[in-house]
């Protein structure tokens, strides 16, 4: 089964990879920086369309942070 703390922790991981800041992040999708801090440390949830926003500005498709590979393989 897949866990919200995995979805968490694959978020933070593409963040920390990525070339923006979390505050790039969070003004490309039009929420605050904390908005997403909480929603990268299990805070709180995005809508579907803020979580969308997140993955095309990550260049994630939905399978990626979903860790449906990881689901899969077990």
């Amino acid at each position: 089964m897949i866990t919200l703390e995995q979805i968490q922790k694959k978020l933070a991981e593409t963040i920390k990879q990525s070339d923006l800041t979390q505050a790039q992040i969070a003004e490309r999708v039009g929420i605050k920086e904390s908005t997403l801090k909480r929603y990268v440390s299990g805070e709180s949830k995005p809508t579907v369309f803020v979580f969308a926003k997140i993955c095309q500005i990550l260049h994630l498709n939905a399978s990626e942070i979903l860790c449906v590979k990881d689901y899969n393989s077990k």
